[in-house]
């Protein structure tokens, strides 16, 4: 009998153990649903904990994307010093959350940013995992409890004079433009690796082709700076499209009527934002249509998507004049940088170029998306904003990633075959065309139609026919005279 006391006795004793330890481990949180248990070592609420229970769908959380999860200590530490302008927000409680959006501007806390990119709710869910992230960080960093929201309240505090709807825009404009400015950098640098393979090929001269046909002549130069200057022009308007993105809806809370917000608060909420961001953010002019439209996401996706098929184009000529090495165009050689089949010995393929038009087509397919998404927004608020924040996401990390890569593996190690090159000036029929101010198209015509019967090549024919000298073919073919607008020059007699 004392035996079976004891055991009871030591079962009540560890199942009271047990108990207060869970206790210990977790906090009880509230919301219109009921309580739930969350876990103490999580700086996350019971919204972010419903959130992860009904959007377990990619696989990729916030916290993927750092500087999305800086945008919203960005957004949420503007709002903050706003509201307590506008005299809403106690200076102590603007104290706790500056700390905590400081943190998390400098990196820390993102392993708290877990709601999936794909959500319902238009992202409600992502705000709320922001609120209250940046809430209990605040209280623990004030030497406060987690949940000791009668302190500081996600909702109360951290989304005074706010809606998800004016928020998760704008959150979402920080992060593009942070984004962007990666993309641009590694962009433009890539265009300099052309430029710079176009100085070091200048006085190489190659047959250009038009419609895949022999036109007329070029350096490799010309054809190596001209990726460069299509690749400028694709940037320079991506830069210019960010001003759509300067343009935010703060202050707009639910439908653009600005309920709930301050008077003056939103002038006030975006020129801190412009402040932190160093961007020239502006509110919008109407924010009814500001909340409802998704232009600038539009336009912005525009011009990443102009960028890609830009950039897709050269990889095609890439892999086009790479081709061979014994039965294609062999102009150009690229870093060799695994075999290329599993079956084939000796075999290189042009993985880079490819791997560029893959991530391209992505990028094509995810502004089609935007287009979709942005299109099929309903009255004031598109609920689809997520799936055109990861459309968007997805490409600049792409980009960003891939296009070092591409330089440093690619480009950087392009070679010529001189050879080749000049084995094709000898035999092209397009040469014929320079040759048109000094021998006249009659004559020239004969010339291109004899050089295709007889396979012969041009400058061949026309040495056997004497109708030119060594000394004025040489003149004729000089790099600068044959590739620059200037004219016909006088042969050298």
């Amino acid at each position: 009998m004392k035996i079976l006391k004891f055991k009871i006795l030591a079962c009540v004793s560890l199942l009271f153990f047990q108990t207060n330890l869970f206790a210990q481990q977790t906090r009880v949180e509230r919301d219109l649903l009921g309580e739930k248990q969350i876990d103490n070592s999580a700086y996350y609420g019971v919204q972010t904990a419903r959130a992860l229970e009904n959007f377990q769908i990619s696989g990729v959380p916030t916290k993927f994307y750092p500087d999305y999860v800086k945008a919203y200590a960005m957004v949420k530490l503007a709002a903050a010093r706003a509201n307590t302008q506008v005299g809403r927000m106690k200076p102590e409680t603007l104290a706790a959350i500056e700390k905590a959006c400081q943190a998390i501007m400098d990196g820390k806390y993102h392993d708290q940013f877990l709601v999936d990119m794909y959500q319902g709710g238009a992202g409600t869910s992502a705000n709320m995992n922001a609120n209250e992230v940046i809430a209990n960080v605040a209280l623990e960093l004030s030497g406060h409890k987690k949940g000791e929201y009668n302190i500081i309240e996600p909702h109360d505090d951290l989304n005074m004079g706010q809606s998800t709807n004016d928020v998760y825009p704008t959150a979402i404009h920080v992060a593009l433009l942070l984004h962007n400015d990666k993309v641009v950098r590694e962009a433009r640098a890539l265009a300099a690796a052309f430029h710079k393979k176009g100085d070091q090929f200048k006085t190489v001269l190659k047959m250009g082709r038009t419609e895949g046909q022999d036109a007329v002549p070029m350096t490799v130069g010309q054809e190596f700076n001209a990726f460069g200057y299509q690749l400028d022009a694709a940037i320079d308007a991506l830069v210019k499209s960010e001003s759509y993105l300067y343009e935010v809806n703060m202050g707009a809370t639910a439908i653009g009527t600005g309920i709930t917000a301050s008077p003056g608060y939103a002038e006030k909420c975006v020129a801190e934002l412009a402040k932190i961001t160093g961007k020239p953010m502006v509110l919008a002019h109407d924010l009814v249509a500001a909340t409802s439209s998704m232009q600038a996401f539009v336009m912005f996706s525009a011009a990443l998507k102009n960028f890609a098929v830009t950039l897709s184009k050269i990889n095609s000529d890439l892999i086009f004049l790479t081709t061979g090495p014994r039965t294609g165009i062999f102009e150009i050689n690229l870093p060799a940088l695994q075999p290329g089949s599993s079956i084939m010995p000796g075999k290189v393929n042009p993985v880079m170029p490819e791997l560029m038009n893959e991530i391209c087509y992505k990028a094509i397919g995810n502004d089609v998306t935007v287009s979709v998404a942005s299109r099929d927004g309903l009255l004031q608020l598109n609920a689809y904003e997520p799936v055109v924040a990861i459309a968007i996401m997805e490409t600049q990390g792409l980009f960003y990633k891939a296009l070092p890569l591409f330089r440093t593996n690619c480009i950087d190690g392009i070679t010529i075959n001189e050879k080749v090159l000049q084995n094709y000036m000898n035999r092209s029929v397009g040469i014929v065309t320079a040759l048109n101010p000094v021998l006249g198209y009659e004559k020239t015509t004969e010339l291109a139609k004899e050089a295709l019967d007889s396979g012969k090549g041009i400058l061949e024919l026309i040495r056997e026919k004497k109708l030119l000298t060594d000394k004025q073919i040489k003149d004729l073919l000089d790099p600068v005279k044959l590739t620059s607008p200037t004219g016909p020059t006088k042969l050298v007699e």
